[in-house]
């Protein structure tokens, strides 16, 4: 990739005080006309006026300091590369406050970023389209010019010019709206300024929309914004908006500081959602429910999101981060925070198991890799900035400020929590002044230990033996960087301050010791333990670490797996680092599906779960051999027993996890080719398709994948139908997620196409991709080939863009072999994608880890599958 020049942050001579913006959007030829007339104080007399500024065109500007004549600019001289525009003028401007007017031009683009058009269509069937903005990281340019730096903050005072039969928001509320005098078909809509913000929070839609309404108990107006004619599917975020806002004001001890919210879902976004103050934007399936088709994973899904949104008013939005180095204090605190939000509106998830699966462990896999990255990343261009958005800042991030909490205490965190806040409220602040505030609160040493958890890359691997000398304990522990490809051979390995906290089969669920492990090896001593009891690191699965316990201790706790008496969260985790250090070569492979069958009795949804995420990645690694029937076998044989207890329909009493549970456990036995499961999936599905029993919304993904996996033309068919006669974009997700199941490689060709046709969004054809890279060998083989052959077209749809990245792992990460490695690498060295370069560096990593695995486990794999099902074991 061709060097780019060193990138510099704009200079500090002119800041700016107040935006006054006005914006006229047309929504047919999709072009925006803008006037900024902004208050501005030059700091350092200078001719020239350096902005942002991306795909506008500047058509007049002039500068008028206070009390004196205005000055017209002689040049826009545009560094595109760069998206900065320079302003000259024919004198120097003096220190001292002035106006800057500009009067530009732009497009409503499609490409889901800046001020951009989403498509929807009307009740009856004409399309039309809305103008919305999404600029975090760094678009707010292609709306308007402007500072577009997240530390370079001020007010805005928004008028949008629009179709009087449309709804027009902005982030705050709406203030005036009259006739615009030069045509009678628009409206002026004058909104209330801002208090002092970041450019990137800024936030308009012009479109047709319904909304449900509500006050929160601390007096906010809060409303939900849905499509035309479902407003009832706005009812659920609402209420958990409504409960949401009260909570973080108490946890944080700080008001909400606007006097509105307004939650809205758009139709083309390719985030899940964004921020933005006082005008929150959602995918729909973000956002909508709908009681009868909707199913528990959309409800929590949504529950998160609008929790996690929602705490970035606060942490994000009133104290911002001062660059996007420090990107991840706002959206791992965010990814944490939102998961304590759900738990206190809805107990009955068990949530925050669900986060070790879903954030803690996700984190690991990536960190694990030679191409991770720090949490704090120094980043200057803004194509390196859409690369930080990913599961090291998210869920690594969310992950260490658990730990963090849980060494703290909630009390303390709570305390430096408001400090901070009160401290840096709308200003900007880094990384190390959270630290700085946390620390004052506990007294603890936070920063020393915190800086070795996001300034090095990585985690460790922490090695336990035990001895037992009459009634104590003596553990002597060690740690090393936990990495994919093995033991860590380097001479220094890197170190950590790891908080660790240890418990016995007396109390599994709480801590017997916890210490801080400052150094490389340290010797423990367990007072009142007797030869009978376990020993187990970790509980609650807090500590971002690995553990590997000596063979004698191994021994001990797994039959805590079978007897439920180790937690469901160290089930879980016990499981998860079997699984990794077998991945990484450290142990076999066959001693991890020893373990796997001891889960038979297992009750928990989230332990089920993550086994079976594992079991699909096995799953995936066997598809290049000659037995993946076998494992199919295996996969039966660990699932039928708890689908026989859950059966196909919901009995009395049963809950949220119940239902994902038994969603869960019969998607696999459907995918794993389970006769009963085809067979009832078959009926069920003829049923809802002749509409003689609708499926309900939980059973739904599994009954397709099944029918589809074992389906024909027809089958495909049918999908389509129910695809395109959906009226919700959930339903329609869900099809287009599933669809790569079908097995015939021209009907997966035929699922490819369908990928990049009008009838999916362009946020969603990366999920059918992935769905069909992920469900087979030959679909994994048709899309690579298939993103190969269309990459110019998907590429310029996603241009930068975290979707690209999305969209590479889920269609190579399965490969297995060094050529298919250095096929990878050779064709993104010939097509080139910046936002994307880590991401195809951590693919081909991945790829030739899977071919280490094969190469050393793949035999031993077959011997123990075949002898399972030898005639002298019992089946």
């Amino acid at each position: 990739m061709p060097d780019r020049r060193p990138f510099e942050r704009l200079p500090a001579d002119v800041r700016p005080v107040n935006y006054g913006l006005c914006l006229k959007p047309d929504l047919i030829d999709f072009t925006f006309e803008g006037k900024l007339e902004a208050a501005v104080e030059v700091k350092n007399a200078t001719n020239q006026i350096v902005m942002n500024c991306a795909d506008i065109d500047i058509i007049t500007a002039s500068y008028a300091p206070e009390g004196d004549e205005e000055v017209h600019a002689t040049g826009f001289n545009y560094q595109n590369e760069d998206e900065k525009v320079t302003l000259s003028f024919p004198s120097t401007l003096q220190k001292g406050t002035g106006m800057l007017k500009i009067d530009f031009v732009g497009e409503l683009n499609d490409k889901m970023k800046g001020f951009y058009r989403s498509k929807y269509s009307t009740a009856s069937g004409e399309v039309r389209y809305a103008a919305v903005t999404q600029f975090e990281a760094t678009d707010a340019r292609r709306a308007f010019p402007c500072w577009d730096e997240p530390a370079i903050k001020a007010t805005f005072d928004v008028i949008l010019i629009v179709p009087k039969d449309r709804v027009a928001l902005s982030n705050m509320n709406l203030i005036e709206r009259k006739p615009y005098p030069d045509d009678e078909n628009l409206v002026e809509v004058k909104f209330a300024r801002t208090p002092v913000m970041s450019t990137y929070l800024v936030a308009f839609v012009v479109g047709e929309y319904d909304f449900v309404e509500t006050r929160s108990a601390d007096g906010v107006l809060v409303r939900v914004y849905t499509p035309v004619g479902k407003a009832e599917q706005g009812k659920f975020a609402l209420e958990v908006a409504a409960k949401t806002l009260p909570f973080y004001k108490d946890y944080f001890n700080v008001p909400y500081p606007l006097p509105k919210i307004d939650l809205i879902a758009i139709a083309d976004f390719a985030a899940g959602a964004m921020e933005n103050w006082g005008l929150v934007t959602y995918r729909e399936t973000a956002l909508l429910i709908d009681p009868k088709n909707s199913c528990s994973s959309s409800r929590q899904w949504v529950a998160l999101v609008v929790g996690h949104e929602l705490a970035h008013q606060w942490f994000g939005n009133l104290v911002t981060m001062e660059w996007w180095t420090h990107l991840w204090l706002n959206e791992g605190f965010a990814s944490w925070i939102e998961y304590l939000c759900v738990d206190h509106c809805f107990p009955e998830y068990d949530i925050w198991t669900q986060f070790v699966s879903a954030d803690y462990t996700r984190a690991q896999e990536l960190d694990a890799l030679d191409n991770s990255h720090p949490i704090e990343v120094s980043v200057g261009h803004p194509s390196e900035v859409d690369e930080i958005f990913d599961a090291i800042s998210y869920s690594k991030g969310a992950s260490v400020i658990r730990m963090l909490h849980d060494y703290i205490g909630d009390e303390d965190f709570r305390k430096g929590m408001n400090q901070y806040l009160t401290k840096f409220q709308e200003k900007n602040a880094a990384t190390e002044d959270l630290w700085e505030s946390l620390e004052q609160a506990s007294g603890k040493p936070i920063a020393a230990v915190m800086s070795t958890w996001t300034k090095q890359m990585g985690f460790p691997l922490i090695y336990v033996e035990s001895e037992q000398k009459e009634d104590t304990r003596i553990l002597k522990l060690s740690q090393r960087k936990f990495c994919a490809s093995g033991p860590h051979n380097g001479e220094e390995s890197p170190h950590w301050m790891v908080p660790i906290s240890i418990c016995t089969s007396e109390s599994p669920a709480s801590a017997k010791l916890r210490l801080l492990m400052d150094k490389p090896e340290m010797t423990v001593v367990l007072e009142d333990v007797n030869s009978e009891q376990w020993v187990k690191l970790n509980p609650g699965t807090v500590g971002f670490y690995r553990t590997q316990y000596s063979p004698s201790m191994l021994e001990s706790l797994l039959p805590g797996i079978r007897d439920l008496s180790l937690q469901p969260v160290d089930r879980l985790g016990l499981q998860n680092d079997l699984f990794s250090l077998a991945r990484a070569g450290i142990i076999s492979t066959v001693e991890v599906l020893k373990v796997m069958e001891a889960f038979v009795n297992e009750p928990n949804y989230t332990v089920w779960s993550d086994l079976s995420c594992n079991l699909g990645i096995l799953s995936t690694l066997l598809s290049h051999t000659e037995f993946h029937e076998e494992i199919q076998g295996f996969i039966r044989d660990v699932f039928s027993p708890i689908g026989q207890r859950l059966g196909w329909d919901p009995k009395p009493g049963e809950g949220h996890l119940d239902a994902l549970l038994r969603g869960l456990v019969l998607g696999k036995l459907g995918k794993a080719g389970h006769k009963q499961t085809l067979e009832e999936a078959r009926r069920r599905f003829k049923d809802h398709v002749e509409g003689k029993n609708t499926l309900s919304a939980d059973l739904r993904s599994p009954v397709y994948v099944t029918v589809l996996k074992n389906g024909d033309s027809t089958t495909l068919d049918t999908m389509l139908k129910l695809h395109k006669q959906a009226d919700m974009q959930e339903e329609k997700n869900r099809i287009e997620r599933v669809l790569g199941a079908i097995s015939s490689p021209e009907l997966i060709q035929k699922v490819l196409s369908f990928s990049l046709s009008e009838e999916v969004r362009p946020q969603d054809t990366v999920s059918v991709i992935g769905g069909v890279a992920g469900a087979s060998k030959q679909g994994r083989k048709s899309a690579w080939v298939f993103v190969k052959d269309n990459w110019e077209e998907l590429y310029n749809r996603y241009q930068g863009g975290f979707l690209i990245s999305r969209l590479l792992k889920l269609s190579v990460d399965g490969f297995a072999s060094e050529k298919m490695a250095t096929e990878v690498k050779a064709f993104f060295d010939a097509h080139p994608a910046p936002s994307a370069e880590r991401t195809v560096q951590q693919c081909c990593e991945n790829i030739l880890l899977n071919a280490a695995w094969l190469k050393r486990d793949a035999d031993a794999m077959h011997q123990y599958l075949l002898l399972r099902k030898s005639p002298s074991s019992t089946v």
